[in-house]
């Protein structure tokens, strides 16, 4: 297939022929054009400005760490079952005994009694003594000299004789005659020795148990993790994009092995543009835009400025 060539002047869109007019010329030049220079006007892309900054790559953050609580076995004595009392009831003892009873209280009451007499005897002067002449006997009697009997003086005494009377005791009367109780002797049952309560102390029991013994209370622990900063670089735009007037390949200046150089150039920057065949078709021009914008560079034509940037010297 034979290839198409598309002249170097119509992609720079450079009008060769035809005269610039007066208002063209004054308006809508190149400034300080120079003696042997193609120009054009070639977009300027927005002009970038490199920059760092630090940004918060992650934010502060804040770790609550729990540390659960340590235990260790152990062994105790443990109450099973406190002290206590036994209280033991020892019931009463009995006996039979003899008692005597009273049957029947003793008791006073009113009697009355006749009156009372006995027989006495007495002696009862029948004839009172008296003093009488009595014969005498023996010599030592007197002798009356009248008749010459003997004759005593003497005293006869009392003639009495024993009479019974009737006399009174004691008169009829009413006296207070004590009854005396009446009792009675049984035998019965009764209590020797009363109930009684012992009490006996039982002793604590106790047994060993294992347990597990706290060492260390759970615990948590705070711990802050600062935020995480990085910089950055950043691209800011300084100027807009534009259309200015820029040094361009022409058939003027393309001369020699100009754009072989520029294939091979964007070749080994990693741009391909197509065969390397010194003809500037669309697979080159395409390379070419790839170029300027990854650099940015002004794009759409080939500019001097592009050349000294893939190091093609304009001969």
């Amino acid at each position: 297939m034979k290839k198409r060539f598309i002249p170097v002047f119509a992609i720079l869109g450079i009008a060769l022929h035809a005269p610039l007019s007066a208002q063209a010329q004054s308006a809508n030049l190149p400034p300080d054009p120079k003696a042997g220079e193609c120009y054009a006007r070639v977009f300027v892309p927005d002009r970038l400005e490199t920059y760092t900054e630090k940004v918060e790559v992650e934010p502060e953050k804040v770790v609550f760490k729990t540390f659960p609580a340590r235990y260790e076995w152990a062994t105790k004595e443990v109450l099973v079952q406190a002290e206590s009392e036994s209280l033991k009831v020892i019931p009463a003892k009995y006996g039979m005994v003899e008692e005597t009873i009273v049957v029947k209280e003793a008791s006073k009451t009113m009697v009355s009694y006749p009156a009372e007499y006995k027989k006495v005897t007495e002696k009862v002067m029948v004839r009172p003594s008296y003093v009488t002449w009595k014969k005498g006997r023996g010599l030592i009697q007197r002798i009356d000299e009248e008749t010459g009997e003997i004759l005593c003086r003497v005293e006869v005494p009392a003639e009495y004789k024993t009479v019974s009377k009737r006399v009174l005791v004691r008169e009829a009367g009413v006296r207070e005659e004590a009854i005396p109780q009446v009792t009675k002797t049984i035998t019965k049952r009764v209590m020797l020795e009363p109930p009684r309560t012992v009490k006996t102390t039982i002793p604590s029991k106790y047994r060993t148990v294992r347990y597990q013994k706290l060492v260390s209370p759970g615990s948590e622990s705070r711990q802050v993790t600062p935020a995480k900063f990085a910089t950055v670089t950043k691209t800011r735009k300084v100027t807009d994009g534009r259309l200015e007037w820029r040094s361009v390949l022409c058939e003027t200046n393309a001369g020699g092995m100009v754009l072989t150089d520029l294939q091979r150039a964007l070749k080994r920057e990693g741009f391909d543009p197509g065969p390397i065949d010194g003809a500037i078709g669309r697979e080159t021009m395409a390379a070419l835009e790839r170029y300027q914008d990854a650099n940015n560079l002004p794009s759409g034509k080939i500019t001097v400025e592009t050349l000294k940037a893939l190091g093609v010297q304009v001969r």
